[in-house]
């Protein structure tokens, strides 16, 4: 039904639905980029959440390879439910993570809720023959991942009380690390295609990345980051709806050749919140690529290819 809608276009909009970040054209040397990004709290700690769901908001201008440039900020909140100074923390801790990035709030919008949301509209820039799409991978290709995956494991076992004190200090770590240096690396390189792993876990991502492209991608399970204790989190309470939604929708889209559990083929279609860069490198360019990113502190790891598709095979492919 979604697809039935049509919106307005120009020759100038470079981008627009469906990628992770919309691009006008405004000169021939110059376009600007922008996304809108907000989501309910993953954390206990209003400051914390702020932070995380700054970060979050900014990861699709770094996953466009393009610089932020300024943000507004976007609240809904239960006025009659929550004091005001969790308000206050929230919008401190987007504060002080936007600083960090450079990236001045200039303006916002608030209305009343019945649970607590925050994010951001973020605008930057761009030269309009640099940005990078999500779907413009080429066979061969190798992919890299700049952040671990559980996420959304951690946070829904901290909503349910499951998850110790150090695995939501490590979580809140992953989450506020910016994807800036991250996205420096690849424009110090040069690399063919980029998405931020969030909401549709690595799988759904990286489905976007080729659906529309006579490629597959084939992952080495074994060479994909995992925070440290996830695994052992993997229960029915730990299930968010998101993560749940993902496999339904891509269940028939994977095939898992290799002995890999029931219990672990859920990471990896963990829903994310402010996840890392999914990165499409030619082979030629990979290893200059892991040395810019480990140069800038980014843990890095490769963790698959993307490949030419044979008539009928499934576009995951799931190794050891």
């Amino acid at each position: 039904m979604l697809r039935s809608l049509h919106f307005s276009v120009s020759e100038d909009v470079l981008l627009g639905c469906g990628d992770d970040a919309s691009v006008v054209r405004v000169t021939d040397d110059y376009a600007i980029v922008q996304t809108i990004d907000y989501i309910s709290p993953v954390v206990n700690d209003p400051y914390e959440f702020g932070r995380v769901a700054a970060a979050n908001a900014l990861s699709d201008i770094y996953a466009m390879g393009a610089a932020p440039s300024f943000a507004h900020n976007l609240v809904g909140f239960p006025v009659n439910t929550l004091p005001i100074g969790y308000l206050v923390e929230i919008l401190r801790g987007g504060a002080d993570m936007m600083k960090a990035a450079g990236v001045p709030i200039v303006g916002g919008h608030t209305y009343e809720d019945h649970a607590p949301k925050y994010g951001l509209t973020v605008t930057g820039s761009v030269h309009p023959d640099r940005y990078i799409a999500t779907n413009t991978g080429e066979a061969g290709d190798v992919l890299v991942l700049t952040k671990p995956l559980g996420i959304g494991l951690i946070t829904t076992a901290i909503d349910r009380e499951l998850a110790s004190a150090e695995m939501e200090r490590r979580v809140i770590e992953v989450m506020t690390t910016l994807n800036d240096r991250a996205a420096q690396a690849m424009g110090s390189v040069g690399v063919n295609a980029c998405t931020d792993v969030t909401g549709f876990g690595l799988l759904g991502h990286l489905y976007e990345m080729v659906k529309e492209r006579n490629l597959c991608a084939k992952l080495f399970y074994s060479a994909i980051p995992v925070i440290a204790g996830t695994r052992q989190l993997i229960c029915e309470e730990t299930l968010s709806t998101g993560t749940r939604n993902n496999r339904l929708l891509l269940h028939d889209k994977v095939d898992w050749n290799g002995q890999i559990s029931e219990s672990d083929r859920w990471i990896l279609y963990d829903a994310q919140t402010s996840g890392g860069l999914l990165i499409s490198v030619a082979e030629d360019r990979a290893a200059r690529l892991m040395q810019a990113l480990a140069d800038r502190g980014c843990d890095a790891a490769e963790i698959g290819r993307l490949q030419h598709s044979e008539a009928g095979e499934r576009q995951l492919i799931v190794g050891q």
